[in-house]
């Protein structure tokens, strides 16, 4: 067993031993996304959701995509700031009731309206799928910025792992395109290069909780099946031609993960870009913490620190 993550991380890791809950990459992806929301079902139950203002059920409609998304308020503010989100799970697995917690604990922690993003995923929907429903998400957000009440001059991207990854292209996306603007990005441990080959990859690569490198492997088969769209920016945002004029950007990772390497050089490519950059890493923690709240105490933290972060840029 590991002997270098936190006790509260430890604690996770035996639980889903004497559970003997499968590794993703031992069973379909139908199996893994049951799972999955098992998992963050039960999670529920011993940590119930935290209230915010009102939740609505709603889809960016015409011209954007006809994409589902899950609108949290927190504040009648008129022209609140907002974070779209997107969550994790490999472009494969995750849901918008998935991640219903940690949008929810975030959107109260940094007092913003949040939206999260349900984009289509591998296998059914391959790349460029999820890039496209992403792009349309945010883009819908800020031009509807007086209907949904929100101000478009503090508009955020966020999204964890594969979300991550998400954030980091549609930052790029909306530089290009000059369509709206992103005021700041926050990248949760996210996956910058599906290729992988990093020393974390061979350090963490086993044993460390829920993503491990064959699990790296297996969201990319059914992601990017197409070995030759794996190098493409929109799939590998360190590959873009240019990260300069991007939005400040916090980047969090985690030690004891196989994406914790990639995260670290991301952050160092937007610095050499003159992009302003906050990176935090998080001792003894793995893949998947910042969804840990009411386990692991850095799962607070991180959200806190977000919300410290966007305070910042937005003042």
């Amino acid at each position: 067993m590991p002997d270098d993550v936190h006790p509260q991380i430890q604690a996770i890791i035996d639980r889903t031993v004497e559970l003997g809950i499968p590794k993703v990459q031992s069973i379909s992806t139908q199996a893994a996304r049951t799972l999955v929301e098992k998992m963050a079902a039960a999670r529920r139950e011993d940590y119930p959701p935290p209230d915010v203002l009102k939740v609505e059920n709603t889809s960016t409609g015409p011209g954007y995509g006809h994409v589902p998304v899950r609108i949290y308020r927190t504040t009648a503010e008129e022209r609140a700031p907002v974070i779209v989100f997107y969550h994790g799970g490999g472009h494969v697995f995750g849901s918008l009731e998935t991640h219903d917690t940690a949008a929810r604990f975030l959107a109260r922690t940094t007092g913003c309206t949040l939206v999260s993003v349900d984009y289509r995923m591998g296998p059914e929907h391959p790349f460029p799928a999820a890039v496209e429903d992403a792009y349309d998400a945010a883009h819908w957000v800020a031009d509807h910025a007086d209907a949904l009440r929100i101000d478009p001059a503090r508009l955020a991207v966020c999204g964890d792992s594969a979300g991550g990854n998400l954030a980091a292209v549609v930052a790029l996306m909306a530089r290009d395109n000059a369509a709206f603007a992103i005021s700041a990005q926050v990248l949760i441990y996210p996956v910058i290069d599906y290729r992988g080959g990093t020393p974390t990859y061979a350090r963490y690569g086993k044993g460390y909780g829920i993503l491990e490198a064959d699990t790296v492997s297996w969201f990319m088969e059914r992601y990017l099946p197409d070995p030759e769209l794996r190098g493409d920016w929109r799939a590998t945002p360190h590959n873009a031609a240019s990260h300069a004029d991007l939005p400040p950007a916090l980047i969090l990772t985690a030690e004891c993960d196989v994406l914790r390497e990639e995260g670290r050089d991301y952050a160092a490519q937007l610095k050499a870009a003159d992009v302003s950059v906050e990176h935090v890493e998080f001792r003894g923690m793995i893949h998947g913490f910042f969804g840990y709240l009411g386990l692991v105490d850095d799962a607070e933290r991180a959200h806190e620190i977000s919300a410290r972060f966007l305070e910042s840029v937005w003042r």
